[in-house]
């Protein structure tokens, strides 16, 4: 899928049906280190680092890359690690958008 070199595009339509079944999984196993939630409408993944100022360097790289994307996760942080949530809040659930950040997050973080 190449991910990563792929541009978010605005999803306004909210009669696009999110992302389901073996379409959703394709897009699963191209960012393997994400999980789904047990509703099928997110996925999300934790991040650790050393200490509090690299966990704040890596969500200020994620949010200038959000703010390219024109799409933004819900970002959980704590100390030493930051948990990023991604969905399409226009569908209410999963678009290929949410993977594109996904992959451009893990690229961020070193593949």
């Amino acid at each position: 899928m190449d991910l990563p070199k792929k541009k978010c595009i605005p999803c306004e339509k909210k009669s696009t049906p999110p992302l389901a079944g073996q379409q959703l999984q394709d897009y699963l196993d191209e960012v393997h280190h994400w999980a789904l939630s047990p509703d099928a409408k997110k996925i999300y993944r934790e991040f650790k680092f050393k200490d509090f100022v690299q966990t704040m360097a890596f969500v200020d790289r994620v949010a200038d890359v959000a703010e390219e994307e024109g799409h933004h996760p819900d970002i959980h942080i704590f100390y030493n690690k930051v948990t990023f949530e991604l969905w399409t809040h226009a569908i209410g659930g999963l678009s290929e958008n949410d993977f594109i950040m996904a992959s451009k997050i893990d690229m961020l973080y070193g593949g």
